[in-house]
């Protein structure tokens, strides 16, 4: 290993060796505990800490970095206290994730740290996002995100490179090929000879260093560092190294051939920079001891106070009320002037509003800037706040949504739109790992609203049709918005902007530009969790919402015999359970009407809600309608077939008469 070339000072050089000494002798105890059933799990970054220390070392304190498992170096040099690392991994108060996560699966806003999750791909969208915001903010930081050579497999790597490179956004990818993801070597992963080969295909520059040693990696990363504080850029490096233990310690290496752990061994980072620097008088022997004395001590110590430390007590509440971030909601109250406008025209001025009130609002999508959007929603848009903040997007919406996460870290907000909703299974992971479990997990706030363009009857077809409401109702840490007129569209989405917390927000295609109503023109908001009563009656309760909304106001029209309660839910997470109950214990009755297919539906669980807490008032099963279980068909015909309107009045009526 070759160490003489590099431009690092004496100093520097003693430094490093502090810092991947430091580690190594953490993860030495760590092993010790976890044969002694003292921490649960363990992944192990020995014989790769060269790699941490000196990415870490050449970016400053103020500059965010990515890591995951094996990058306890990372931590070590931000100088996080170890007792709170200790704690984190025996799942205690002082941890950070108050028991909720272990490992290294957190962030720190204080040390600028964002822990991984196991999904590994939207780290490097997460990363997009904060330099996002330091582009558009001037400012001139670099950005550090890790991987493994088996997460470059990912499709969120090849998203996050390419739109890094697109926007070019200060992004230093650091790819950690460590010679097996878990038990699958990279023949098994990658047929090009070097991933560093791979960033020509993004337009991006890229490096191959030698992740054992360390004083490459620090002058070279420090170098590059540099140069892209003067010239935002993304650049890939690629550390070759090797993982001498298993994936974690479970796992063990019994697939790894014997003389190759041999070879690497051999290439230990710690030991080989040892050996330089005693025989350059940088080090000596009784130094050593001293260095080690100190962390031994250290880590006794904090080991100490990490197990002295009561086990975390079980509070329900607590749990529940630390899913969201805190919301203060303001009332806005709406002008006296207004204007007969379309839903569409809603969604666009709500937008509008709240881009000219947060300066912080960021929107990312397809075709969303010069085009207006595919419904016209942004149009005009992009000549009134700027290229910045009204950005159109490559075909990439997971590691879009993941950089609404990443602005959120920097305190701004973002909207994303789905083209269409359909398309959001291409983002669902992380909306549903990343976004909805992140104020959970480690108290870090999701600001992003994902905006939904959705619903049947327009003969789009099973791709461009669907109401995919109870994939996120499902989902604790989601707020879930889907208004039926222009009015509530507009105040509603002014109120899911102001909120901290991450929502889907439902606007039906169908209804775009058949629904009119009288819109105030100025700005307004209005309450999550608040019903509308449309219709008052004593005969049965309808509860509904979206398309379903209309569908029934039909209906009523059509047989002004029946006195119903018509509710609509406008949001269904939160659920204005109240309402209904209050509307059930009067009429005895209740239909819940929904365009999604029943099963699994948001009608199945205000059916079981009800029977669970209003029985003794029903004179009548719960009855629910929705569209048949096929995915939506395109003819008409068959769309109508597949949809309840037509279903309703015959199931209400029929219920009336139980």
């Amino acid at each position: 290993m070759h160490y003489k070339g590099n431009s690092v000072d004496r100093g520097m050089q003693l430094k490093l060796y502090q810092r991947m000494l430091k580690p190594r002798l953490i993860e030495e105890r760590m092993l010790l505990l976890l044969r002694q059933g003292k921490i649960s799990k363990w992944f192990s970054g020995i014989g790769q800490e060269a790699i941490s220390i000196g990415v870490t070392s050449a970016l400053s304190n103020e500059e965010y970095i990515l890591p995951m498992h094996r990058n306890l170096g990372v931590f070590t040099t931000r100088e996080i206290p170890l007792y709170r690392l200790f704690s984190q991994w025996q799942g205690k108060e002082s941890g950070f994730t108050k028991g909720r996560d272990r490992s290294f699966h957190f962030g720190t806003q204080e040390y600028k740290i964002i822990g991984m999750i196991s999904h590994l791909g939207p780290q490097m969208g997460v990363a997009n996002g904060i330099a996002l915001a330091d582009v558009i903010r001037g400012v001139k930081n670099v950005t550090a995100v890790f991987t493994g050579e088996g997460g470059t497999s990912e499709g969120d790597f090849h998203e996050a490179l390419n739109l890094a490179s697109v926007w070019q956004l200060p992004v230093l990818f650091c790819i950690e090929n460590n010679g097996y993801a878990l038990s699958t070597p990279t023949n098994e992963q990658y047929k090009c000879e070097n991933l560093a080969d791979r960033a020509v295909g993004y337009g991006m520059e890229s490096y191959i260093l030698d992740g054992n040693n360390v004083m490459e990696v620090f002058a070279k990363v420090d170098e590059i560092c540099k140069s892209i504080r003067k010239k935002p850029r993304p650049v890939l490096i690629e550390f070759k190294t090797f993982r001498v233990r298993g994936h974690e310690e479970a796992s063990g290496t019994k697939y790894v051939p014997k003389e190759l752990l041999d070879t690497w061994e051999k290439k230990d980072p710690l030991i080989n920079y040892e050996n330089y620097l005693l025989g350059n008088k940088i080090l000596t022997p009784d130094l050593i001891d001293s260095l080690k004395n100190d962390i031994y001590a250290e880590i006794d110590q904090h080991l100490k106070k990490a197990f002295d430390e009561m086990p975390i007590e079980s509070d329900a509440d607590k749990e529940l009320n630390d899913l969201y971030e805190k919301f203060n909601y303001q009332e806005i109250v709406p002008n006296s002037e207004k204007a007969n406008i379309r839903l569409v025209d809603a969604v666009s001025e709500g937008l509008k509003q709240s881009m000219e009130k947060h300066e912080d609002l960021v929107l990312m999508g397809q075709d969303i800037a010069d085009y207006g959007g595919v419904f016209k929603v942004t149009e005009g848009f992009l000549e009134q706040f700027g290229g910045d903040r009204v950005r159109n997007t490559p075909i990439c919406e997971s590691i879009i949504v993941s950089m609404g996460m990443g602005l959120s870290i920097k305190g701004m907000k973002s909207v994303v739109e789905m083209q269409f909703a359909d398309f959001v299974s291409t983002g669902f992971n992380p909306i549903v790992n990343y976004l909805a479990k992140n104020h959970y997990r480690w108290g870090q706030n999701a600001d992003v609203v994902i905006r939904m363009p959705c619903g049947a009857g327009v003969g789009a077809g099973p791709f461009h049709s669907q109401t995919n409401e109870a994939w996120f109702t499902k989902t604790p840490g989601l707020k879930v918005v889907y208004p039926a007129f222009p009015y509530d569209a507009k105040g509603l989405l002014a109120t899911a902007i102001n909120d901290p917390n991450p929502v889907m927000f439902f606007e039906h295609k169908a209804l775009y530009r058949s629904k009119y109503q009288e819109v105030p023109t100025a700005y307004y908001t209005l309450p999550f969790g608040e019903a509308a009563l449309l219709r008052q009656g004593e005969d049965i309760t309808i509860v509904t919402y979206g398309m379903g909304v209309h569908w029934a106001l039909e209906t009523l029209d059509a047989n002004p015999e029946v006195k119903a309660d018509l509710i609509d839910l406008r949001t269904l997470q939160p659920l204005d359970t109240e309402t209904i109950y209050s509307s059930v214990r009067k009429t005895g009755k209740l239909i819940v009407l929904q365009e999604d297919s029943l099963f699994g539906g948001v009608a199945s669980d205000i059916a079981a809600l009800v029977m669970e807490n209003c029985f003794e008032y029903l004179d009548a099963p719960v009855k629910r309608v929705a569209s048949i279980e096929t995915p939506i068909p395109f003819a008409k015909s068959l769309e109508n077939t597949y949809l309840p309107k037509g279903r309703f009045a015959t199931e209400l009526l029929t219920l009336l008469k139980y």
